[in-house]
């Protein structure tokens, strides 16, 4: 049993914003595996089913994104996944939009949600998809983030949540080493330019 966790913040004010992509990234892998992100439980919404033919839970935490920790850990507790099965796929601001880093483990960088998690579980030992959203170049980095992305960015962005799908899949399929691999030196905005 794997467990994909997408973070971000509930509630329609949140949906579209840069804080969310977590978020439709777990969408994203459950609609194309036919997973219905409908029961609630965990402090959560949540799905089972099959992920490139692993049993899988997927997870999107409405805890708001700073106390992400609490659900993460129940359902972690509950399935007795392993450190190397809980894949946890957030916004990073340090990385430019449209990049992609997918790393085994690691500090919080930084991030609420992933700094709750690992203070919450006691371990930083488990696998992160980071999805780019980059840095404002000036004015307020919260705004930035609570932000929803601009009219060129939302033009690409279904495409791009595709190929980090596709990354997110490789984990599934055989392991973040491939895909680590595969993903981590690739613009995934030039694979989508027309």
């Amino acid at each position: 049993m794997k467990l994909l966790v997408g973070l971000g913040n509930p509630g329609e004010n949140y949906q579209q914003t840069r804080h969310n992509v977590g978020f439709m990234l777990a969408a994203e892998i459950a609609g194309r595996f036919g997973i219905s992100l409908k029961k609630k439980g965990y402090q959560g919404l949540y799905g089972v089913g099959r992920v490139a033919g692993v049993e899988a839970t997927v997870l999107l935490p409405q805890t708001f994104m700073n106390l992400s920790g609490a659900s993460v850990n129940a359902a972690y507790q509950s399935l007795g996944v392993s450190p190397g099965d809980l894949i946890v796929a957030h916004d990073d601001l340090d990385m430019p939009f449209g990049a992609l880093r997918i790393r085994p483990e690691g500090g919080h960088g930084g991030h609420n949600g992933i700094r709750s998690i690992c203070g919450v579980l006691g371990r930083g030992d488990f696998i992160r998809v980071k999805i780019g959203i980059g840095r404002p170049e000036h004015g307020d980095v919260t705004g930035h983030v609570l932000g929803r992305f601009s009219t060129a960015e939302r033009s690409v962005l279904p495409a791009l949540l595709q190929k980090v799908a596709d990354a997110t899949e490789e984990i599934f399929r055989n392991g973040v080493k491939s895909a680590m691999n595969l993903y981590n030196s690739s613009d995934l905005l030039e694979q989508i330019k027309p």
